[in-house]
């Protein structure tokens, strides 16, 4: 048997799988946390790597690929250490410097959208940028490249080459490199930054670009959400809508997506086509926030919403907990609309909670539809995807067929899919099959119209 590793450094842990080459199917697994925080010193993520990998989980591993996090920030000096702790996708504090790169360009978010087939906000690398170099001057003066997060962690692991790689689905997530073109907008660096910085090369989707010390091949890597749809093996009229920390919502396009008003991120995949994105900040987190307001565990939260009817009794819930991405309100706080003694109770919050995280996410669905992206079926992942109160809750509200694929860590399995791919050498990433049970729809009873009402009355005052 053939062995090949997929690493999953996301925000909350490192996860590693051990797969056969041939069939996916995992053989050994490993994993360790990382600590809290939207800013975090890289040296946690490599700790928390060899944490995961400890007792020989790697051995005789042929080779390896490293999905991560998007759109982190790791400044690097001359020397390639690190200069400060890198700054997370969910870190908002460059959102006043993400509306001033849009004002910045002749043509604002249209004249963004078009160069890098995305519209800045907080979470993207290019607005990371700007902050640092208006903030601390001193830190980006030491500062001669920038990488992201599974770039570094790649970069640790090759031991036959000093190159910085990355690939083309990571890099389209910066805000400074082109799905469309294929290629790095250095004018855009050094809008943000005031200066050029070096930039990763970005490798080719099965290109080795290097190996461990033990002789393990080296995959490009990924970030997190081409790893997911790699390790899902999505197909045309597949949209993903995942349920982690964040939510997001992909599909898989032949061709460039552009979206001004900035919704529909056009990223590129991990397979030389286009992953158009929509992300929320909040998603499983609203669950277990209202969970602990009203004292019980996620279990006794799915009895209380599958116990009360769809529309919470007119209870509505716009889940924007921790500021939000989509739409564009990074210091949004949630809204609880419609309330009254007689729905104020338990089991209406619970089931809001849940409407109010699915609603967002069915916006994200449209978005994408509406660019043209066929959604014949959707496909429910991560954490939250296991909840019996998701399961009921999500078909009606996305209004199509859902179907929930066996529980997976799919950016490990993408990331090793990759490996696969890049040890095999061959035109295809290897067929590793998944299987998916579709879920009944539940009734949704106008649950959409009344969310979409109080979220766009609630737009002036949460801005």
């Amino acid at each position: 048997m053939t062995l090949v590793a997929g690493v999953d450094t996301s925000t909350q842990s490192t996860k590693v799988l051990v797969c056969d080459a041939d069939t996916g199917a995992v053989v050994r697994e490993g994993r360790a946390g990382h600590p809290d925080g939207t800013e975090v010193a890289p040296a946690h993520w490599w700790a928390a790597f060899g944490e995961a990998t400890a007792g020989g989980l790697l051995d005789g591993v042929a080779a390896i690929g490293v999905g991560g996090q998007q759109h982190g920030m790791v400044l690097l000096d001359e020397a390639g250490e690190v200069v400060r702790d890198a700054l997370l996708w969910n870190d908002t504090r460059s959102a006043g410097a993400a509306a001033d790169l849009i004002a910045e360009l002749p043509g604002g978010a249209a004249d963004w959208a078009e160069a890098v087939g995305l519209v800045p906000v907080a979470s993207f690398t290019v607005t990371k940028l700007r902050w640092v170099a208006q903030h601390e001057p001193d830190v980006a003066a030491r500062a001669a490249s920038v990488v992201l997060p599974h770039d570094w962690i790649t970069h640790r692991l090759n031991a036959s080459s000093r190159e910085q790689t990355t690939d083309r689905g990571d890099a389209s997530g910066t805000g400074y490199w082109s799905p469309a073109t294929g290629e790095y907008r250095p004018d855009l660096v050094r809008l943000a930054f005031g200066r050029d910085l070096r930039l990763p090369r970005v490798a080719g989707p099965a290109e080795v670009v290097g190996e461990t010390a033990d002789g393990a091949l080296l995959a490009p890597g990924t970030g997190d959400n081409m790893a997911a749809g790699l390790g899902l093996g999505l197909r045309p009229g597949d949209l993903v809508v995942s349920l982690g920390t964040s939510g997001t919502v992909f599909g898989v396009s032949a061709t460039p997506v552009t979206d001004p008003s900035g919704t529909v991120a056009g990223f590129a995949d991990a397979s030389g086509r286009h992953l158009p994105l929509v992300a929320t900040l909040n998603a499983a987190r609203v669950l277990t926030a209202v969970a602990g307001l009203l004292g019980v565990t996620l279990s006794t939260l799915d009895e209380l919403a599958l116990s009360a009817e769809p529309g919470a009794g007119g209870l509505t819930l716009l889940p924007y907990l921790d500021g939000e991405r989509t739409p564009n309100l990074p210091d949004a706080r949630g809204l609880l609309n419609g309330l009254t003694r007689a729905n104020a109770g338990p089991a209406n919050l619970a089931r809001a909670a849940y409407e109010g995280m699915l609603c967002g996410l069915a916006d994200g669905l449209d978005a994408v539809r509406a660019l043209g992206v066929p959604v014949e079926r959707v496909l429910l992942i991560g954490g939250a995807a296991a909840s019996p109160a998701v399961r009921a809750i999500a078909p009606g509200l996305l209004g199509v067929p859902v179907s929930v694929p066996e529980p997976a860590e799919y950016v490990a399995l993408g990331a090793a899919r990759q490996a696969a791919w890049a040890l095999r050498g061959t035109p295809e990433a290897p067929a590793w099959p998944v299987s998916a049970a579709e879920v009944p729809a539940g009734p949704a009873e106008g649950v959409r119209k009344v969310y979409t009402d109080v979220r766009d009355r609630a737009q002036a005052l949460l801005r």
